[in-house]
């Protein structure tokens, strides 16, 4: 894959009954080391003059998010594990837990896709269960998810048969 990638995040929360999805896509930098996966990119946020940069870091099957600016945070994301942080923004902070039940990475030549599904809690208190998808691609290849239609459906039936 190259250096100059897009990145797709994608998230899906279910609380009490109610849906929230939010797709997102950036202009980001792609690298591999001794098999760990680094994708780089920054994201402007309503209401925020300075960017958030960001970091997602994936080596098997694990996944960490750092955020790093106004918003700052440091989520990781291993199958069965268990992972506190602190969410801060400008307006104060909240402790975080996440409880990874899967997660998957596929590599192909010009496309990294992985998925975390977990638990959420706030301080303290479980609040919804959650999947975040990151699709990283050759800037030269994007194509938006309304062109990748098919692996998304793939992916929602997926989920409604997992819960």
């Amino acid at each position: 894959m190259t250096k100059d990638v897009m990145v797709t995040i994608a998230g899906f929360h279910l609380a009490e009954e109610e849906e929230d999805t939010i797709e997102m896509v950036h202009i980001g930098n792609y690298y591999e080391r001794n098999g760990t996966h680094y994708i780089l990119f920054e994201e402007q946020m309503e209401g925020m003059t300075a960017p958030v940069k960001n970091r997602i870091k994936i080596n098997g099957h694990r996944m960490e998010v750092q955020k790093r600016g106004p918003v700052t945070t440091s989520m990781i994301f291993e199958e069965q594990k268990r992972q506190s942080s602190v969410y801060t923004i400008p307006y104060g902070s909240f402790l975080m837990e996440t409880l990874t039940t899967k997660v998957e990475v596929h590599m192909e030549e010009d496309c990294l896709q992985a998925k975390a599904v977990y638990e959420l809690s706030i301080n303290g208190v479980r609040c919804a269960c959650c999947d975040i998808r990151v699709r990283v691609q050759s800037r030269a290849l994007f194509r938006f998810a309304a062109e990748n239609t098919s692996q998304g459906e793939k992916d929602e039936k997926e989920r409604k048969t997992e819960e």
